[in-house]
């Protein structure tokens, strides 16, 4: 019998009606225009706020899996956890994830590929940063079967050895959720969120909370890509204060690519 992870934020994070979310998934997406030439990323760093917030900054990452949607077959999808405190990463102990548009399968068979990780269904329970992703991914890859890990206390090494474990060919992509700084003035948090692009894009693991609430798994994926060879862009960088929000304290989001070969 499948066991399901029901969905903890629809209706808050995002659309709870089948019809709506789709369309609203469908309409950021629709608004991003992707370079002809431009390549499948290998990874992905997204944001994980409310749709009104930074859904056209997920859609501008999510867009560049659109045209190789059919051949992705796994996307490992990595989170801070925002409830609960551990070590290492965890998985679900659910065969798949729910969400308004359908449940969206795990690729069990690669959970044994994990060095050293835990199975908690108590800690992915109430997490939102992994499930807001699912339905732009259920849009645009809709064949994939997910490995959703959350990253609790992880050094870039520890995660990045998860990362290379899973890493795979054309058919995998990894996803990495996270936003940028947190309740600063809108000026300061621009200047903030600036610095951590600059770091992002030189592959420099030195993050912190701080900066970016999934700066564990964020400096996981920078250590993958700097053993990788990968190439960071970046797609958009914006805040609450842009998009759907006041200026005094705004939380910020940034989307990045990470290709595997560099811009000719």
């Amino acid at each position: 019998m499948l066991t399901l992870r029901p969905a903890a934020v629809a209706g808050r994070f995002y659309p709870e009606d089948h019809a709506r979310l789709r369309d609203e998934v469908d309409r950021l997406l629709a608004a991003v225009q992707v370079p002809l030439d431009e390549p499948t990323p290998k990874a992905l760093i997204v944001p994980h706020a409310g749709y009104a917030y930074s859904g056209p900054v997920a859609a501008s990452a999510y867009a560049r899996l659109l045209r190789a949607g059919d051949t992705l077959e796994r996307v490992v999808l990595l989170g801070p956890s925002h409830h609960a405190a551990f070590q290492g990463l965890a998985l679900p102990e659910a065969d798949a994830f729910e969400t308004p548009l359908g449940p969206v399968s795990m690729a069990t068979d690669a959970f044994a590929l994990i060095p050293r990780v835990r199975r908690s269904e108590a800690i992915h329970r109430p997490e939102h940063s992994l499930e807001v992703q699912l339905p732009f991914l259920q849009r645009v890859a809709p064949r994939a079967r997910l490995v959703p890990l959350l990253v609790g206390a992880a050094t870039p090494f520890q995660v990045a050895e998860v990362v290379e474990a899973l890493w795979g060919g054309p058919e995998t992509v990894i996803v990495v959720s996270s936003d940028l700084s947190h309740y600063l003035p809108y000026r300061l948090a621009r200047a903030v969120d600036e610095e951590t692009v600059h770091k992002i894009l030189h592959l420099d693991t030195t993050l912190d909370a701080e900066r970016a609430c999934g700066a564990a798994p964020v400096a996981g994926l920078l250590e993958a890509a700097r053993r990788k060879r990968l190439h960071p862009v970046l797609l958009d960088l914006r805040n609450s204060g842009d998009t759907a929000g006041g200026l005094e304290e705004v939380v910020g989001y940034g989307a990045f690519a990470f290709f595997e070969t560099g811009p000719s």
